[in-house]
């Protein structure tokens, strides 16, 4: 089985990258996936992507060498299975809130007798290569989201389940979660409160020996978050760098347009 690379490169104590697919395309997770990402997740739960989509952009990435990742829309053992099936070589599980909800996100994702997963790595057998069934267990990332109140109040639980591999912080949620709605959502969180439960979360991974990642909004931010300890930062979004690149574009098309008007010579239209 071809080896998970960011297994590989967190053992080695770097961090990485991870960016982040919701728009439903091939050519689109193939373009990001070219971009120079550690790794690429397809995000089934809150991006427009149905899992004929998930599967035709896993091909799509599957050249570029990238690992691929899937956000499941939930700790349901059929779409887990079938994501897993579909070639993903991690699953980000959101809203794990308690130690059960660990154990059985786990148990979906491992064969027997370490969980309960059903074989059948349809397209996995190929894109994996030889090996699959023995040792798809070790390569696999299971990564839970942390992003409630009650996930804060079982985190040491949480983290110390048998065969997590590590913890994932979306701040939204989290924001949310904490503060009862008394912040608004949102990434590259500043505030006291949250950083002290963001900090609280990356220690609670590292003490119990897991992998500790976060979703963030700018570059700057994620490379803080690197240098606080955390394993991997994702990198905004395919929709957000679309949305901000053409607005950038655009309005800087305008000041020239603007520019260039104002500086114009004006057209002798009268005689001497």
């Amino acid at each position: 089985m071809i080896k998970n690379k960011l297994k590989e490169k967190w053992a080695a104590g770097q961090g990485t990258i991870n960016g982040w697919l919701s728009i439903n395309s091939p050519f689109v997770a193939e373009i990001m996936a070219e971009q120079g990402y550690d790794s690429v997740t397809i995000d089934m739960q809150h991006g427009a992507v149905s899992y004929e989509g998930a599967l035709g952009m896993l091909q799509a990435m599957r050249a570029s060498g990238v690992v691929p990742m899937v956000r499941v829309p939930w700790n349901e053992p059929g779409v887990i299975m079938k994501a897993l099936d579909a070639g993903a070589y991690g699953i980000i599980c959101p809203m794990v809130n308690t130690v059960a909800d660990a154990a059985r996100l786990v148990s979906y994702m491992r064969y027997p007798p370490h969980g309960q997963r059903s074989f059948g790595p349809t397209r996995a057998n190929f894109s994996a290569g030889p090996g699959y069934a023995s040792e798809a267990n070790d390569e696999i990332l299971c990564l839970a989201m942390i992003e409630t109140a009650e996930a804060m109040e079982n985190l040491e639980a949480i983290v110390a389940t048998p065969g997590l591999d590590g913890v994932y912080i979306g701040p939204a949620d989290l924001t949310l979660g904490i503060t009862n709605g008394a912040l608004a959502p949102g990434f590259d969180r500043e505030e006291p409160q949250m950083l002290e439960a963001i900090h609280k979360i990356r220690q609670a991974a590292s003490d119990a020996g897991i992998r500790a990642c976060i979703h963030c909004g700018t570059p700057e931010y994620a490379a803080r978050a690197l240098g606080w300890g955390f394993n991997m930062s994702t990198l905004s979004n395919d929709v957000r760098l679309l949305a901000s690149q053409a607005d950038a574009t655009v309005k800087k098309a305008r000041a020239l347009m603007n520019a260039e008007s104002s500086d114009a010579t004006p057209t002798q239209t009268g005689g001497y």
